[in-house]
């Protein structure tokens, strides 16, 4: 008898049965003297869609919310149907005793394998594979500890509150919101609060005031200090004080204080994957998208990284014993020399600080594999996320960075100035990023002037302003947020509720790790944001899908609370059915909330055109491919068009003569030397229908009933309609008239 393995992807598939000696393909499968290993193609089930439930369902409609059915129904996604009969025939055949779901170790993994089981009916015995990389040795290792797959019972019926509540809310108020306001707009639990987030530093930014503001910085010879006022602020906007300061200039001072301090910056933490996110973004102008793609692929077909999805930093006891081999797998890379030297010194890291079991869930932090790495292998994207993980992975295993910071104030006149040197004494991690001439990630603690000079002065001695430098400035508005600041955003949405309670249950902030990344794409696909260089700005339909949609949708309270409930489920603290019930009366009162609402969709473009048909504004959005495209607003019109450059004509320029008197007395016109050019071709932009207006059709349509009911009364009118006065057009309407009065009576 044989076990069925089921993978997440077919890349993992394969990979699990050349370690488990399966050698036979077949469509779909991997087969082997004890195993049989399939694969899933990320989702093959999904939940049904409303028209499922009931045929109303079909047209939306804001007269047939909410829909609510008692429960939701699962069904095989229509691009997935062939590998999900392949794995429901292999799940029949007698020889197979039981299941090793095998698909990612987290709540969605657990929810893509058991949706398959259970449309295909399988109730026999299920194990679970667990692992966090896709070496051979931790697949060896995953299968020799299988668990029972009920042991996760908890995290499966969590994703499926997850994905029910998402279903409930996300339907009925994306439905609600489409068809009162006539736009096609759509709300979610991560989504809203995340655009909300952008939209309320967009106000902030328009709201903003600047307001002038003065530095001053001070020349004492052999070193320079920068003024500080009396609540120990570097700014000023007293123009009296101003005067004082410009009059300083060979003035005499003194030291009044000279301070002396060895601090301490620890080892920076190994990466989750929302820090990893972070960091390419700001160091290698990835966005969150790009990275999760470039990390699943040095994760699943390099090897080379544990498992990406993770929201720890920290590692468990039982994988420091493979710490040496790790480092061994950097051997014919970049960090190969410091890896040595660390295996050859010994690891002298903080074990307290970066090997935490409590800390870890279902993955800990991500840090290379014990599988060598071959460069040559990896494309210049691959290689230039491997090597941020390398370098924190050797700088987490280093001693911190010490230094000795000495600060000076010197007083003039009775002002004050400020000073600040700092000298390493213990280089610590830094010491990898000066080894390999690279620029870390890591935080610098050190912010200090190279006053070197102050060291060698003590209290009390005399110096001289040699010269005074006031600088006047404005304020700045927020900035924008950037793919990075909005993933660190995300992350700690605690930040902006200041309920502490409620701040409690934000501690997994929004949405997940796995998902942030798909969050802002999403945003950016339906024309709520755009990017503008390393910048996220909200469009105009994105900041009234805000401010039209219930606000509690738009706090990220919401989902905070959602994530905490769930994690509740996953440990069988919370019954899932009372979720549920909660989520449906939820939805109920954000379906009743956006039809009660008196607010207008109006969104203001800068940049709109106004549509032919409807007359309302077309929103102007750039393709992929960079065209140009404008979108009708109201979803009763749709109309779309787009801007196209279409060759009208070519234009042969005038090539460059000259007369030649020849000896004959003849006059040759010659042509200069590259005067001849290629034809010129001359260009126009028209615009091209992308999608018709539904309006339109509907006129097209009335109109052609009109026309068809024209010629019935041609064929049964006593003269010919071709040639008729205006008298014989009356007549007719009269009879029309009269015929559909007489049938009005008959019904009676």
């Amino acid at each position: 008898m044989k076990k069925l393995v089921i993978a997440e992807k077919p890349s993992v598939g394969r990979d699990i049965a050349r370690t488990l000696g399966c050698r036979s393909r077949g469509e779909g499968f991997i087969e082997g003297e004890d195993y049989i290993v399939t694969w899933a193609l990320g989702h093959l089930v999904e939940l049904c869609e409303p028209a499922h439930y009931s045929d109303r369902y079909k047209r939306w409609s804001m007269k047939d919310l909410p829909m609510i059915p008692e429960t939701l129904d699962e069904q095989v996604i229509e691009d997935s149907k062939g590998q999900f009969e392949v794995i429901r025939a292999l799940l029949g055949r007698s020889d197979v005793a039981s299941v090793v779901i095998a698909t990612d170790a987290g709540r969605e993994g657990e929810l893509v394998a058991r949706w398959i089981l259970k449309l295909c009916g399988y109730s026999g015995k299920a194990e679970r594979l667990w692992i966090s990389s896709q070496t051979e040795l931790a697949i060896k290792e995953g299968f020799s500890n299988l668990r029972p797959a009920s042991d996760y019972d908890n995290l499966f019926h969590a994703a499926e509150c997850r994905s029910a509540a998402d279903w409930y809310v996300g339907m009925n108020v994306t439905r609600a919101l489409t068809c009162h306001y006539d736009a096609k707009l759509s709300a979610g639990r991560v989504q809203t609060p995340t655009l909300a987030l952008m939209t309320k530093r967009e106000d902030e930014i328009d709201a903003f005031l600047g307001a002038f503001y003065y530095t001053a910085r001070a020349d004492f010879g052999l070193f320079s200090a920068s003024f500080y006022s009396s609540d120990d602020s570097i700014r000023f906007t007293d123009e009296a004080l101003r005067e004082k300061l410009e009059g300083l200039e060979g003035k005499e001072g003194s030291i009044v204080s000279l301070t002396s301090q060895e601090l301490v910056d620890k080892a920076p933490l190994a990466y989750d994957l929302t820090e990893l996110q972070r960091d390419a973004n700001t160091m290698l102008g990835f966005s969150a998208k790009e990275t999760l793609d470039t990390l699943q692929r040095l994760y699943e077909v390099h090897k080379i990284v544990t498992y990406p999805r993770t929201d720890s930093r920290y590692i468990t006891h039982d994988i420091v014993p493979t710490l040496p081999d790790r480092l061994r797998a950097l051997a014919d890379t970049p960090f190969g020399l410091v890896a040595d030297e660390y295996l050859s010194s010994g690891l002298k890291y903080e074990e307290d600080r970066f090997v935490q079991d409590e800390m870890v869930g279902d993955h800990h932090a991500i840090i290379p594999t014990e599988q060598r790495v071959k460069p040559d292998a990896l494309s210049p994207d691959e290689t230039k996320l491997f090597n941020l993980i390398a370098m924190r992975f050797l700088e987490v295993l280093s001693p911190a960075y010490r230094y000795r910071t000495t600060s000076a104030v010197i007083e003039v006149e009775g002002l004050c100035f400020k000073t600040r040197v700092s000298l390493p004494v213990e280089q610590g991690y830094r010491n990898v990023s000066v080894a390999l001439n690279a620029r870390s990630a890591a935080a610098v603690a050190d912010d200090g002037e190279a006053a070197f000079a102050i060291l060698r002065m003590k209290e009390g001695d005399k110096v001289r302003v040699e010269g005074i430098k006031v600088r006047k400035s404005s304020t700045t508005p927020p900035e924008r947020y950037t793919e990075a600041s909005l993933l660190m955003a995300m992350e700690h949405a605690g930040r902006f509720v200041e309920d502490k309670e409620l701040k409690g249950h934000l501690t997994n902030g929004l949405g997940t790790p796995a998902t942030r990344a798909d969050i802002i794409e999403k945003l950016i696909q339906n024309n709520y944001v755009e990017r503008d260089g390393r910048h996220l700005v909200p469009t105009p339909k994105g900041r009234e899908l805000v401010r039209l949609s219930p606000s509690v949708l738009a706090s990220p309270v919401l989902t905070g609370e959602w994530e905490g409930r769930l994690e509740a489920i996953s440990r069988g603290e919370e019954d899932s059915q009372a979720f549920i019930s909660d989520i449906k009366k939820m939805a109920k009162d954000l379906v009743e909330n956006v039809r009660s609402s008196s607010l207008v969709y109006a969104p203001h473009f800068t940049d709109a055109r106004e549509c032919p048909y409807c007359h309302g504004q077309m929103m102007k959005v750039l393709d992929r491919d960079g065209s140009i495209h404008y979108i009708c607003q109201r979803l009763s019109c749709s109309y779309e068009e787009k801007e196209v450059r279409i060759k009208v004509s070519t234009v042969a320029p005038e090539a460059k003569t000259r007369p030649v008197m020849t000896g004959d007395g003849k006059v040759r016109i010659v042509v200069r030397k590259g005067a001849v050019k290629a034809p010129k071709a001359v260009y126009e932009t028209k615009r091209e229908v992308v999608r018709p207006s539904k309006l339109a059709y509907r006129q097209d349509r009335g109109e052609k009933r009109f026309v068809q009911s024209m010629r019935s009364e041609q064929k049964s009118g006593p003269s010919d309609m071709s040639g008729g006065t205006f008298a014989d057009f009356l007549r007719l309407s009269q009879e029309r008239q009269q015929r559909d009065k007489d049938r009005r009576k008959g019904r009676k």
